[in-house]
């Protein structure tokens, strides 16, 4: 790898010394990286690291207060991919983004609490010990909210739900460029119980998880979908839309 970004030589002292401090492994390897050859690549993250969902790990090093930008690059196969690099160091030092806040250690309980133990995207049921304490409007955008924690700026999340919401997030025209919190305030990804949009696409999305006793209807489910030779999620619809259309107030 004989990439090398001249700006890196550059950096500001402060910003260096903001970089040195960071000690946990994965954002720190994601920086060092950078910091050698300028750059680095999704395919870089999963093939060299073993990050198999590369926007956690450049989420890490945001919540560290470093600022990255998302570009593409042409990957080993010739397919464009993305790739992170330093963004303004001035992002850096406007005080937007403090660094990753520790959670009191109650404060995840409290949250647990208020939701039931339950994914606030796919409605799961989980061990409170596997969910995990995510910004509803994201940390890159609106850095840590003001004042004292509040609860309603903060939901629990499975970690396949956290990832979905990464990926999407990471391909929002807000996210890259207008950083608008009153956008991701009334996304899918902020306020599943009533939002406008998804990731600013008219799109709606309903989460459905068949789980332990309930799987049984699940692959009924599945062996009719086949039957109707349909694509799954366009048998539901079909389904719901059918019911719904032969409800007494259609009448």
């Amino acid at each position: 790898m004989s990439r090398k970004d001249p700006s890196n030589s550059e950096l500001p002292k402060e910003f260096l010394s903001r970089l040195e401090a960071v000690t946990a492994k994965r954002p720190k390897t994601v920086i060092d990286h950078i910091i050698k050859h300028g750059y680095i690549t999704t395919e870089e993250l999963g093939d060299i690291y073993g990050y198999n969902h590369p926007p956690r790990a450049a989420r890490d090093v945001r919540e560290e207060g470093i600022p990255l930008e998302t570009f593409r690059v042409t990957g080993s196969d010739g397919r464009k991919i993305a790739a992170y690099k330093f963004g303004k160091h001035t992002d850096f030092k406007s005080g937007r983004r403090g660094g990753r806040q520790s959670w009191p250690k109650n404060f995840k309980n409290r949250l647990v609490k208020i939701h039931g133990s339950r994914c606030e995207i796919c409605s799961t049921m989980f061990e409170p010990r596997y969910l995990q304490v995510d910004h509803r409007v994201p940390y890159e955008i609106a850095g840590n909210p003001a004042g004292e924690l509040k609860v309603k700026d903060f939901m629990p999340l499975c970690g396949s739900c956290n990832r979905a919401k990464s990926w999407s997030c990471e391909n929002c025209k807000n996210w890259n460029s207008d950083h608008s919190v009153e956008v991701c305030e009334t996304c899918y990804w902020a306020a599943p119980e009533g939002y406008s949009h998804v990731a600013l696409e008219n799109i709606f999305r309903l989460e459905i998880v068949w789980k332990g006793a309930e799987a049984p209807s699940y692959k009924h489910l599945v062996r009719l979908t086949e039957l109707a030779k349909k694509d799954l999620p366009d048998f539901v619809k079909e389904v719901l839309d059918n019911h719904v259309n032969r409800s007494p107030d259609n009448e």
